[in-house]
């Protein structure tokens, strides 16, 4: 069972599922900086790559998004293989789509650092239930429902509910996992909704310029309720009255089940405070993360991968030396499958648990870990120990991390962990002066630099400058700059 804290602001809106007493998610959503996964635009082609098979759409969005041949509506494939007549040749996107084409697209992953927006042709609509395909004809039922029998009961319910809700039958769905129990009225009520939203899309496609966003998802205190609130949901509780009600009409309208756990907090501290959860989120931007035996984990961010590092450190509690590895790397397994959710990271990621001797440690530890990850709402797929004893896996990513949500590299280092030492940066000087010295000949060099470089020029580093001074013949003078960051200096020409 757990509990979901909503902590509602103008600018931003955040929120905790708090299982055990320990978060396990969060997310947070800033009004200026919405995500834009499953928003729908008009867009323009704005070029066609073939070498790349794709094409850049412009959308009305700071960069051109991106769309794949692969994301075309029907896949663009033709019949003709050169040697094999059955097998199906995709269709090359030049052939499909030309600059200045009008084209309705559906972003499907979130500008990520200098990537634009990726795009699909083939349009989505989520509703509490059921997924909405307006330009297929198929029923699709979520693999984890029940049995096959019971799939193909849902099936056949639905044909006949799209068949007869508005007599004609038009698009296509996928039964989420919270429709197995459903009843014909309310997947009635789902489809109404669905398809008088698409109806709403499709008219402003019609009337609207490109560049025009035609419809936006759910904003995230309503998708708590559409998509994070189930059975083990105990409470919903909002610290804010006038989100309250909005979340309460919008919960009567499409989630009747879950309008009953919605709470209003109405307590003096902040909700966050209450349980903890700002000094959680302090404790998801660090590199260290500490286990409770002793051991700890340092999780290191990359653009190309995440690596994660278990590390005994001061955990000796064991019989002996391979018990301590295997407690450790056991513990490991949930705090990192805990973390990856806590942090919201994608991709490639690597974990360096500690090396084990026995091969039904490795098997217990790679379980464990599996069953962890089980826990998470996001696709997740793990391969076994590789030769080097790395556990390979990712994790689906389609909006930014936690870090990269709330914060930004270090003006200083520029996101490299480090900067030169005062002595690197006093012989940078040293060659800057003589390389200028022998194209320019000014009365004198003066140096601004930070506090550091120019305290050891002066010092340990004296006799240097006063060398380099006689050799050229010319005076170098010294002048501290305290907003100069200490990789940072200045030669004037005087």
């Amino acid at each position: 069972m757990h509990d979901i804290l909503i902590n509602w602001a103008p600018q931003e809106t955040r929120v905790a599922v708090v299982e055990n007493g320990a978060v396990q998610e969060l997310h947070i959503e800033r009004t200026l900086e919405r995500g834009l996964v499953g928003n729908i635009y008009l867009g323009k082609v704005a070029r066609v790559l073939p070498g790349m098979q794709s094409a850049f759409i412009e959308v009305g969005l700071e960069r051109a998004a991106f769309l794949h041949v692969a994301d075309l509506h029907g896949g663009g494939h033709q019949h003709g293989h050169p040697a094999r007549s059955d097998v199906a040749v995709p269709v090359p996107i030049e052939r499909q789509v030309f600059e200045g084409q009008t084209l309705m697209v559906q972003v499907i992953k979130d500008p990520i650092g200098t990537k634009g927006a990726r795009l699909s042709t083939q349009i989505s609509i989520a509703g509490r239930m059921l997924v909405f395909l307006p330009q297929d004809t198929h029923i699709g039922i979520s693999q984890k429902i029940g049995s096959h029998e019971t799939r193909e009961q849902l099936r056949t319910r639905m044909q006949r509910l799209t068949a007869t809700t508005d007599g004609t039958g038009t698009g296509g769905f996928i039964l989420r996992t919270n429709a197995e129990d459903a009843s014909d009225a309310e997947l009635a009520d789902d489809i109404a909704y669905l398809r008088k939203t698409w109806n709403a899309i499709r008219a402003l496609g019609v009337s609207k310029p490109t560049g025009t966003l035609l419809h936006e998802d759910l904003n995230l205190a309503e998708r708590v309720l559409r998509d994070l609130t189930n059975e083990a949901t105990q409470s919903v509780r909002i610290d804010s009255k006038l989100q309250f009600d909005a979340l309460k009409a919008f919960g009567e309208t499409f989630t009747p089940g879950s309008t009953a756990k919605l709470d209003l907090y109405k307590g003096e501290r902040p909700i966050f405070d209450l349980f903890g959860i700002e000094e959680e989120i302090a404790r998801a931007l660090a590199r260290r993360v500490d286990l409770k035996s002793g051991g700890y984990l340092i999780i290191d961010q990359t653009e190309a991968l995440t690596t994660v590092d278990v590390n005994t450190g001061g955990f000796v509690g064991a019989r002996n030396f391979d018990d301590t590895i295997f407690k450790t790397n056991l513990e490991a397994a949930g705090a990192i499958a805990r973390q990856l959710r806590l942090r919201n990271l994608g991709g490639i990621i690597i974990v360096d648990f500690i090396d084990m001797v026995r091969d039904e440690h490795q098997q217990a530890v790679l379980a464990e870990f599996r069953k962890q990850l089980g826990k998470d709402r996001t696709k997740t797929t793990v391969s076994g120990f590789t030769q080097l004893g790395l556990v390979e896996m990712t994790r689906k990513r389609t909006r930014e991390s936690l870090a990269h949500m709330l914060c930004q590299p270090c003006p200083t280092c520029e996101g490299r962990g480090q900067v030169k030492t005062a002595r690197s940066v006093c012989y940078d000087i040293l060659r800057e002066i003589l390389r200028e010295a022998r194209q320019f000949n000014p009365k004198e060099f003066r140096v601004v630099a930070s506090a550091a470089v120019v305290e050891m020029l002066l010092d340990e580093e004296s006799q240097h400058l006063a060398g380099l001074s006689d050799f050229i013949g010319k005076p170098v003078s010294l002048s501290t700059e305290p907003s100069f960051s200490p990789e940072q200096y200045d030669i004037v020409l005087m």
